[in-house]
């Protein structure tokens, strides 16, 4: 009797209900070493597989680990799996690039056909195990070195060619790549740091550039701020770092030459068969991840929003409310610099929309690229588009002294499109009209103008500077190949008025300059003049206008007048055109 009442607590406690433990954890609270034994066998089983994998047999393969996902526990699978991936990718030396693309391109095939839940524990994971090595590395580091010491081993450097090629799977996207770069220049610049930016600017830089190019943008400002004043004591790789940036953002980097490394080839191949793979089996991923480090770092406290059923303890509200303050900042100066520009449009008469965007684009961009790149992201018409080139001529125009970028940026443009040299074409008959010459711009034009407006031919008095920076860029725009010298076939040359006379005397004298140089002059002393006499730059563009009998005798008669008595520079220039467009007259009618 006694005995039974000492076993009844203990049945009781037994029998109690208590806290609630997952089934994936309860054979290891009862001490089940059948567990222990079925996942042995299943490491035994994925490592045999991962041996054998090259890209000849990368198909049969996922056929395999399929038939492994539908046999075991998907978590014991996917948990298995990433541990013998990492482990293998975290070398203390340095692996193949082709090696990792290889295993980048089974991990993108894998987040095709298992889904999300794969993909997002390998990354997690994956980033967790770069963290940890990249810490022991600062650790063992020696500060202010400028050498790479051979015993801190690879383990990052491999694992972040592995993050560039998943990026280039489409795995994850460019968020959490920028994560990790702006981790690196966190803190201080080591040459350990420097080498894994290196990597990922060369297997990945491209595709960042063209995902995010403003995100590229901060980034480079923010490298140029951790190695300002440093520039004594800057090593070589730090410097090729920064000018590969600089190179990057401004896409002076040929993606021929970006993907010339060891593993490029492979890439190309796997991208092949990852587009091959969606047409053969049924895909349940079709975009990247698109989480953030920040993410990865508060899973385990916030949960994991981007799975499917996961629960999650963020608070979207009340993270929203920490980040208005700092976003109200940055908004205000935003939004108090564009009503700025805005009001400074209608000074100016930009009496539509379109004409008020295209303005705080062009007064607000970097350099003439940033410009042509938010231009293009206006998404204006065909129609729309004339809107630009006008806009861009009434800003030049305005300068007190010559600005090139106007010029740059109609080139760029006109280079990629052909409707931009149409309209370049009709905005310099507008100009010419405007400086008098009445019979600029065909008989059907000129009907059109008079019937609507009999006031139109009134002379503008244009102001020295204006005439002389329209001058400048319609010059540098023939010379580049943006306009022909055909746009001036409907001018008198014999009968110019005295403003259309000092206008196209100041183009003519451009053109000559930027026939011979590769970049823009800004000096305005004939003591500048390009010293170079290549000939065959200035003859290429005067022969096109002695196809035109008409306009190669006009332009001989004005070159004539108005150069008799220079020496010089603009003597030989001269010269030559004016021999062009007589050997040119001489021969086209017989040809």
């Amino acid at each position: 009797m006694t005995e039974a009442k000492q076993g009844e607590p203990s049945n009781a406690q037994s029998n109690a209900p208590g806290r609630y433990i997952p089934p994936g954890l309860r054979k290891q609270a009862t001490g089940d070493t059948n567990a222990t034994d079925e996942q042995l066998k299943l490491s035994r089983q994925l490592k045999g597989l991962m041996n054998r994998m090259s890209e000849q047999n990368i198909a049969t393969i996922l056929d395999s680990m399929e038939d492994v996902y539908r046999n075991h526990s998907r978590h014991d699978v996917t948990s298995t799996l990433t541990n013998l991936i990492i482990d293998g990718i975290s070398s203390h030396s340095t692996l193949l690039d082709s090696y990792v693309v290889l295993h980048a391109a089974f991990i993108s095939s894998l987040y095709k056909l298992i889904g999300t839940a794969f993909a997002a524990y390998f990354v997690q994971n994956a980033v967790a195990s770069y963290e940890r090595h990249l810490v022991s590395v600062e650790e063992k580091s020696t500060p202010n070195t400028t050498e790479v010491a051979e015993d801190l081993g690879k383990e990052c450097s491999n694992l972040v060619v592995l993050f560039s090629e998943l990026y280039n799977f489409q795995v994850i996207s460019c968020i959490l790549i920028y994560d990790i770069i702006r981790g690196l220049l966190d803190k201080g610049l080591s040459e350990f740091k420097v080498e894994l930016l290196l990597k990922l600017l060369r297997n990945s830089g491209q595709q960042l550039r063209q995902d995010d190019p403003m995100a590229l943008k901060d980034i480079v400002t923010l490298a140029q701020t951790r190695v300002a004043g440093q520039a004594d004591t800057m090593s070589s790789r730090t410097s090729f770092m920064i000018e590969t940036l600089n190179n990057l953002t401004n896409n002076k980097i040929k993606k021929t030459a970006a993907a010339q490394h060891q593993g490029g080839d492979a890439v190309e191949r796997m991208k092949k068969f990852l587009s091959s793979l969606g047409k053969k089996k049924h895909v349940l991923a079709h975009e990247p991840l698109r989480v953030t480090l920040e993410d990865l770092h508060s899973a385990e406290s916030k949960g994991k929003w981007w799975l499917v059923g996961a629960a999650w303890g963020g608070d979207p509200l009340v993270d929203q409310q920490h980040e208005t303050p700092q976003r109200n900042v940055e908004a205000g100066t935003e939004d108090a610099s564009t009503t700025a520009l805005l009001k400074l449009a209608k000074k100016q008469g930009m009496n539509t929309d379109i004409r008020r965007g295209i303005f705080v684009v062009l007064m607000s961009s970097d350099d003439y690229l940033d410009a042509c790149e938010r231009l293009a992201q206006l998404s204006l018409t065909e129609v729309q588009q004339r809107e630009i080139v006008r806009v861009n001529l009434h800003c030049c125009g305005n300068e007190k002294s010559y600005n090139p970028f106007y010029a740059l940026v109609c080139q760029y443009l006109s280079q990629r499109s052909h409707s931009y040299k149409i309209t370049l074409q009709f905005s310099l008959w507008d100009f010419l009209r405007d400086l008098g010459e009445t019979s600029v711009g065909g008989v059907e034009v000129i009907k059109n103008l008079k019937e609507n407006d009999a006031g139109r031919f009134d002379v503008k008095s244009m102001s020295p500077s204006r005439m002389k920076n329209i001058a400048k860029a319609y010059a540098w725009w023939i010379a580049k190949d943006c306009c022909m010298l055909t746009i001036f076939k409907p001018v008198d040359f014999t009968s110019l008025k005295p403003q259309t006379r000092a206008f196209l005397k100041e183009l003519f004298i451009q053109l000559f300059v930027a026939s011979q140089v590769s970049s823009p002059m800004l000096s305005n002393d004939p003591s500048d003049y390009p010293s170079t006499r290549n000939r065959g730059a200035l003859e290429e563009i005067f022969l096109k206008a002695s196809r035109i009998e008409n306009l190669g005798l006009g332009l001989v008669f004005f070159m004539t007048n108005v150069f008799k008595g220079e020496d010089g520079f603009l003597m030989w220039a001269s010269a030559l055109a004016k021999e062009t467009l007589q050997t040119g007259m001489d021969h086209i009618p017989r040809l």
